[in-house]
């Protein structure tokens, strides 16, 4: 069929840009095409930034962008850039700043209007077709701006100015002088952190906060570990309660594995439907912390489903994984996931009634007169009411959950985003890894080097630089912080499930490409993009844990972790530094420098160096891994740098050695993981 309009859309392969194609609207992506002419033709530049899962993007295209009365408007008066937010993350969080500076709020779609130099004055998220709520429309938005760009241009250009000073000055976050160690380096100062932490904490639903509730991953795990090294029940209490709340709410697909990106309330019931890599990567790993600590079976099964519906609908042929699955089927949000009882009845037969009271499927619906499949009665409990066998309700709602999924197979699917991201991939790579850790599966070793070993094939470039995205055999864009910061982490873990050198040696050379294209003069961080970049207004330094960590976050236990493992005592140094200049930040905002807590306790707890010795060892690592220790490297002893201290390479009656070392001193040798961890317990009290 052909389209009635097409732009310069059409040639890009991100899924996003292609869906505005054929808009009316003139898009071109960003590039010195678009940018040259709006210095040419003296017009000011609207930015247009989404993404593909995104419903709110659709939303605004359908009723805006598809619109040719708007486009026209658009096309006359403006150079149009569409972006893809995960093509290209460094513009976003630039003009996303700039919004946030301008209104207070951010979000997508983002909607920013720059000079034809680049720089920003003025924007928003979603605009209306039709003024609502006091939001002005789109169309009222745009002769705004164009009446603002022609009879005051100068308070705009100088408007635009002062932001681009602003952002430049709020790039140095957490450049302030250093705490002492001594000052920071503290139990009080975890402490403080796990106080300031548990002041949001929901403790009814878990989780952090108000609706709309995000799953906060990365305090979760603060809360494991804080508990792990303090023995606090609360910290664990909290920490379960928001991972068996999500794993039963329907941000969690009940039916075929695999989380949405957030709970539009405050119960976890209704989610924004879009799945993401980074978010199933992330909670993979924070469940596979808590199997490790608990042994919970509900914890095991929820990686195994997760990870099930990872390698069934996002990976590519090749080993690596797609971006991410629209919310919106059939320009629905959630169709493909929600049911009705008479679907329910159909597919199920006899067992449909116990299979739906269990789920909440009702007549008249949970949500928007559908039914979103969620727990609100543990499976025990619900047996107990009904006096029924806890095992035969588990097999029954296990047989109705495949039959569903079955069902939902010859749905009209939702889009997938089928670019392949490094860093995304990467936090997926860890996730597996933890997951091997966690259940002991060799299954999900061989999935892990399966992937790096295309990562490290896909997007490598020259000189020892890699690239940001991948499809259909193209690798786009310079690498951004993030993505090199997840690939080490990625390769260090897999270095611990393996035991093979070589992926510590691709770490360390990869680590010290950051540290010398990506730092900077007088700071210990990180800029988010390389040196030589120069299609960006602004160089920023990202320090916030948010949706994803930061990529400095990560770099500063990298730079700990290979200083330790290759006796690199400069990195050790760094990381050290990094901590104490964001110490206060960290300690008064725990929700928000949640990664950075977890490096700042293990500078106070001290870090678990076990060393293997002897022949036959994968069954002792398999062992060991198994075990919750956080704060932990792993390896081989006789591929150990020079100048660590070395014990004797000697095995006893009980199999390979395993040795423990704890400030440069290493114990005497055990022979099994259960007197590794007793080992461990008391050294942790000394």
């Amino acid at each position: 069929m052909k389209q009635p309009f097409s732009n310069r859309l059409s040639g890009e392969s991100s899924p996003y840009l292609l869906q505005h194609a054929h808009n009316p609207v003139d898009w071109y992506p960003w590039g010195p095409e678009a940018l040259e002419k709006a210095k040419k033709e003296n017009k000011p530049i609207l930015v247009s930034i989404g993404y593909a899962a995104c419903h709110w993007c659709h939303v605004m295209e359908r009723e805006s962008f598809e619109d040719e009365a708007t486009a026209r408007i658009m096309n006359e008066h403006f150079i149009n850039i569409k972006i893809d937010r995960e093509e290209r993350p460094d513009l976003d969080h630039i003009y996303m700043d700039a919004v946030q500076a301008m209104t207070g709020s951010g979000g997508w779609p983002l909607n920013v209007f720059l000079t034809p130099g680049a720089l920003p004055f003025y924007g928003g998220t979603y605009f209306p077709p039709r003024r609502s709520h006091n939001r002005a429309s789109w169309q009222e938005t745009l002769h705004g701006v164009i009446q603002a760009f022609g009879e005051r241009r100068h308070e705009i250009d100088a408007q635009a100015e002062n932001l681009t000073d602003h952002l430049k000055m709020s790039s140095s976050f957490g450049m302030q002088s250093p705490d002492e160690p001594g000052e920071l380096f503290r139990q009080d100062k975890i402490t403080d952190c796990f106080r300031q932490l548990m002041k949001t904490a929901d403790r009814q639903w878990g989780g952090f906060g108000r609706a709309p509730k995000f799953p906060q991953t990365f305090s979760i795990q603060f809360l494991l570990r804080y508990h792990h090294f303090t023995g606090d029940p609360e910290a664990l209490d909290q920490a379960l309660l928001s991972l068996d709340k999500m794993a039963g709410g329907g941000i969690y697909d009940q039916v075929g594995g695999g989380f949405a990106r957030y709970s539009t309330d405050a119960e976890w019931l209704a989610p924004h439907f879009e799945k993401m890599l980074y978010d199933n990567a992330l909670l993979v790993s924070v469940y596979s912390e808590a199997y490790q600590l608990t042994g919970q079976e509900r914890h095991l099964e929820v990686i195994e489903e997760t990870l099930a519906f990872v390698q069934r609908e996002l990976m590519h042929p090749a080993g690596g994984f797609y971006s991410a699955l629209d919310a919106d089927s059939e320009g629905v949000e959630g169709k493909f996931y929600t049911w009705s009882l008479a679907e329910t009845a159909e597919i199920l037969g006899e067992e449909a009634a116990l299979f739906s009271a269990f789920y909440d499927i009702t007549a008249g619906g949970n949500w928007e007169h559908t039914n979103i499949a969620w727990v609100k009665k543990p499976l025990e409990d619900f047996a107990a009411e009904r006096k029924l066998d806890p095992l035969l309700l588990k097999e029954l709602l296990k047989r109705g959950r495949s039959l569903l999924l079955e069902a939902r197979n010859k749905r009209v699917r939702p889009q997938t985003d089928d670019k392949i991201i490094l860093g995304w991939n990467a936090l997926m790579n860890t996730a597996i890894s933890k997951a091997c850790e966690a259940s002991g599966n060799p299954a999900y070793r061989q999935l892990a080097i399966r992937n790096m070993e295309f990562l490290l094939q896909a997007f490598a470039g020259t000189g020892g630089r890699y690239y940001h995205t991948w499809k259909e055999g193209r690798a786009r864009y310079p690498a951004f912080l993030d993505d090199l910061a997840f690939l080490i982490q990625a390769l260090l873990k897999l270095q611990e499930i393996t035991g093979d050198r070589d992926w510590l040696e691709k770490a360390r050379e990869i680590c010290q490409h950051v540290v010398d294209h990506f730092g900077g003069e007088g700071s210990p961080f990180f800029y988010y993009t390389p040196e030589g970049q120069e299609d960006i207004i602004v160089r920023k330094k990202e320090m916030y844990d948010g949706a994803l960590p930061s990529g400095n976050s990560v770099m500063a236990a990298n730079l700990y972790q290979i200083g330790i493992l290759l006796d690199v005592k400069e990195w050790v140094e760094r990381c050290e530094e990094m901590l104490r200049r964001l110490g206060n930040a960290i300690t008064r905002y725990p929700g928000s420098f949640a990664g950075w807590a977890m490096q700042l306790q293990e500078q106070v707890t001290g870090t678990n160096e076990i060393l293997l010795a002897g022949d036959n060892l994968l069954l002792t690592r398999t062992d060991i891994l198994k075990k919750y220790i956080p704060n932990k490297v792993l390896l081989n002893p006789e591929k150990q740098a020079p100048g660590r201290p070395m014990p004797g390479q000697k095995k006893g009656s009980g199999g390979p050695a395993i040795y423990l070392c704890r400030n440069n001193t290493c114990l005497a040798p055990v022979f099994s993981a259960e007197e590794l961890i007793s080992l461990i317990n008391r050294a942790q009290k000394q």
